[in-house]
């Protein structure tokens, strides 16, 4: 019971980042706790995704979501979609950053494949969740299928096999794309299953064929280095039982994989082969994350590189000894006991401000301030806030495992990407 409460006294905490951090015009969620943040497409994927929790827990009421979600439905589906510096988007894709104010392209960004996909991902499960004959709850289904349905996935992968990672006005396409395993996995499924412009299927065999597969710490996985990578998709998907061609080669499955990585992470920091302050069994988290950086630093006689802003990883680094503990709690549904050990951990050494949103976004405990105290993150940061509200919630309830178990587009995209199994047998 006790577990109970502090899990939901979690989410809750998280949930004030969605409740303060957005603009209220349009609805839209800003990127971080920073004043000057903009709005991101990818925040607001995860504050659509949140509704259903908020509302299910009694954070926010069911006609106050659908107000807010309907207002930045509005905001996406009449913003600019041109060629245009300013527009918001094009080709139904959206710029990964918008500004503060106005809502338009800022920073110089990319229309981003990723954070478009992340966005879809909260709108569809809005969509299923908000399911009441009502004129709202209509209105905002309908315009979730049009917004999902005018993105033209097909283009993104600029006549090749594989799916670029975005694109500018300014110079096309970027010369990178989704290869290897990462969050792109999420990508692949809703780009498969749209009904108006798919990838083709042997998309997603071009890209698992870059997969590379290690052995960590006894532990045979497709490997990714940053834990968010292995807990990214599965805020929505529920991958247990259900398998692709990589998995079924393997004997494994998406789900199985991700507590593989979650073992990992325990094994990594308990050996602490770095000899990193404070790593251990129970306090772990190397993701992307902020860190006190870029400096470098001598302690103990030992001179250390810190980084900022960077993709951490587990175990060929980057690591400078920065770690998330949101990460930790976001793979609960993976390891329940080995996570519910380390959020013991978190509370015991404080690291919940309990005034703000939660538990701090990254703590790095060798790199000293003022006073002895050890580096915090300034910001939080809304796709940290929102895998822990919805991780939490798959291991309590399965609330949103469930609505998108329904979903048609991620249906249609696990079977052209091969997934059978498991609950899709029936589906």
């Amino acid at each position: 019971m006790k577990q109970m409460v502090l899990l939901r006294e979690l989410q809750k905490h998280a949930y004030r980042f969605f409740r303060h951090e957005c603009d209220p015009q349009n609805g839209m969620h800003y990127d971080s706790s920073d004043t000057a943040s903009p709005q991101c497409i990818a925040s607001a994927g995860m504050g659509f995704s949140c509704y259903p929790v908020a509302v299910e827990n009694h954070f926010i009421s069911r006609q106050n979501a659908v107000h807010q979600a309907l207002k930045t439905l509005r905001f996406l589906y009449d913003s600019e979609q041109s060629e245009s510096l300013s527009a918001t988007g094009y080709r139904g894709f959206y710029y990964h950053f918008l500004d503060h104010d106005t809502g338009e392209r800022t920073w110089n960004c990319e229309l981003s494949s990723i954070d478009t996909a992340l966005l879809l991902a909260g709108i569809l499960t809005c969509q299923k969740y908000f399911w009441h004959d009502t004129a709202d709850e209509r209105e905002l289904r309908d315009l979730a299928e049009q917004l999902y349905e005018r993105v033209q996935w097909d283009w993104m992968c600029n006549t090749k096999t594989i799916i670029a990672m975005g694109w500018k006005p300014e110079t096309n396409f970027l010369p990178y794309y989704w290869q290897g395993y990462n969050e792109g996995l999420l990508l692949y499924l809703l780009a498969l299953g749209s009904s108006t412009h798919p990838i083709p299927e042997r998309c997603y065999a071009e890209w698992y064929e870059t997969y590379q597969w290690k052995k960590l710490y006894g532990y045979d996985f497709l490997y990714a280095g940053p834990l968010f990578i292995h807990q990214m998709p599965h805020c929505w998907i529920d991958f247990r039982g259900i398998r692709d061609v990589p998995m079924r080669q393997h004997n494994s499955d998406y789900f199985e994989n991700s507590r593989r990585a979650t073992m990992i992470q325990r094994a990594y920091t308990k050996r602490n082969a770095g000899r990193w302050k404070g790593y251990g069994e129970n306090c772990w988290g190397v993701s992307a994350s902020d860190g006190p950086g870029p400096c470098t630093r001598k302690i103990n006689g030992k001179t250390r590189k810190f980084w900022a802003y960077r993709a951490r990883g587990v175990p060929f680094g980057p690591d400078d000894g920065s770690l998330s503990p949101w990460a930790a709690v976001a793979s609960i549904p993976f390891a329940p006991q080995e996570v519910l050990d380390a959020i013991q951990h978190f509370e015991k050494m404080d690291f919940r401000d309990p005034d703000a949103y939660g538990y701090e976004t990254t703590v790095n405990m060798s790199f000293l301030r003022n006073q002895g105290k050890y580096w915090v993150s300034r910001r939080h940061i809304g796709i940290n806030q929102g895998p822990v509200i919805l991780m939490i919630e798959n291991h309590l309830t399965g609330l949103i495992w469930e609505l998108m178990r329904d979903c048609e587009p991620l249906i249609r995209g696990l079977k052209r990407a091969g997934f059978n199994g498991g609950w899709l047998k029936n589906k």
